[in-house]
């Protein structure tokens, strides 16, 4: 199925048909599960909020808006919001019994991101990198790297202006094409540059700065 369908589909979702919310929920389950355990490090969690994405699309469905046709910016946005909830949770319930707050998802991103790399060098150069990053800049690289959403879709799921989510990237990029060993640029993100960019993507080890 193309994510086009959601057009077809999401009106006739709206007016109640079950069999359209169910198409549109088998369009993007596996993108919202994937988002979701990334950002959480937790498979049963990461199906809780599968389900409660959907439920709350099922609730609010007269009021849910199509960007370019496809609802998935709307479903990772209701999916990040859950995220951040569930991580001021564990920080709240921490602080009330004492203990240091579990490590914030920037650490399993780093992880994630690192996995792609070759060589022990590298993933160490890269998670140092993105630990010292703000999470608001990295999530901004995940959701343009890794499900290779636009900058008007990652405007919408983040709630921030576009040209918010032009200069993150851009300064995020630029962070880690900086320095030498990380890997990142064209052989860790081959796919992707920024919207209107025909440039190649920084090779880190040509860098001058």
């Amino acid at each position: 199925m193309d994510i086009d369908d959601d057009a077809r589909d999401w009106p006739l979702a709206v007016r109640g048909d079950h069999d359209a919310f169910e198409r549109v929920f088998d369009r993007h389950a596996d993108l919202i599960f994937r988002f979701a355990r990334r950002r959480t490090g937790d498979v049963d969690l990461a199906e809780e909020i599968v389900s409660q994405v959907f439920l709350e699309a099922w609730r609010q469905r007269s009021r849910v808006e199509l960007l370019g046709g496809s609802l998935r910016s709307w479903l990772l946005g209701v999916a990040a919001n859950l995220v951040k909830r569930h991580w001021r949770r564990l920080d709240r319930r921490n602080r009330a019994i004492g203990r240091f707050a579990l490590p914030v998802p920037v650490l399993d991103h780093a992880d994630e991101v690192a996995e792609r790399l070759d060589g022990q060098r590298r993933l160490i150069g890269l998670r140092a990198k993105l630990e010292k990053m703000p999470r608001k800049h990295v999530e901004v690289l995940l959701l343009w790297a890794w499900e290779e959403l636009s900058y008007e879709e990652i405007a919408k799921v983040l709630n921030i202006p576009v040209g918010t989510v032009r200069s993150r990237l851009s300064r995020t990029r630029k962070r880690l094409s900086d320095g030498e060993g990380t890997g990142i640029g064209d052989r860790a993100f081959p796919r992707r540059k920024p919207d209107g960019d025909d440039s190649p993507v920084p090779n880190p080890e040509r860098s001058t700065g």
